[in-house]
């Protein structure tokens, strides 16, 4: 029990996961991917960190994967990305009614759906690539797509751009910032907790204009 709760604590460390995990810490991140993206007890976990680190480390991920070019890591990703969104998507339009009936609990909470459903209204379709980028969103923006009864194929376009614009953007920023930089892996904490303040902040703002309408 001890030795899960210490794993459970050491998701949010990603350099943890990559250094001690090896050969299944490809395994570790795309199941943390699929599970932020396709239920909605994912919405705390560490996304966009993961991929920022697993770019830093992508020669060891290579490696530890048949030697495989880091393109091909992150095509997987993306495809689990998209796979998550598809879960997603099936989530809301088979119980979307029924979660906005749903009471509050530790990994759930209706505000968030509510705070997906006034993004989604706002921008539409862009929002499912806009929401790759905002935490919490991510989660439940496929959600409020299905719920809605959205066109799946248009659903699936959107939703097969903004994973391959998340994947590819933050996995490759942290290569080669780490080509550049290499001590960047001794400031970790400094460049997720960054990273966290710039996906965050646009929805924050909006959440301070919608106050009124979630009291």
């Amino acid at each position: 029990m001890s030795y899960f709760w210490d794993f459970f604590q050491h998701l949010f460390n990603p350099r943890w996961i990559f250094l001690h995990f090896g050969n299944t810490a490809l395994f570790i991140l795309l199941a943390i991917i699929f599970a932020e993206t396709g239920f909605f007890i994912g919405f705390f976990l560490p996304g966009d960190s993961l991929l920022f680190t697993a770019g830093i480390f992508g020669k060891d991920l290579c490696k530890n994967f048949y030697n495989v070019p880091l393109i091909v890591i992150i095509l997987i990703v993306a495809s689990v990305a998209i796979l998550g969104n598809i879960q997603g998507y099936w989530l809301g339009y088979k119980s979307g009614k029924l979660l906005y009936k749903k009471k509050d609990s530790f990994f759930f909470k209706k505000k968030h759906l509510i705070i997906a459903k006034l993004f989604y209204q706002k921008y539409k379709t862009t929002a499912l690539i806009m929401s790759r980028f905002l935490p919490m969103l991510r989660t439940f923006a496929p959600i409020v797509a299905g719920a809605i009864r959205v066109d799946f194929k248009k659903f699936m376009i959107y939703n097969i751009i903004g994973a391959l614009a998340w994947t590819f953007s933050l996995m490759l920023s942290g290569h080669y910032l780490d080509k550049r930089f290499p001590e960047l892996k001794n400031h970790l904490e400094w460049i997720i907790l960054i990273i966290i303040s710039i996906t965050t902040l646009p929805i924050i703002l909006n959440i301070i204009k919608k106050k009124k309408i979630l009291l």
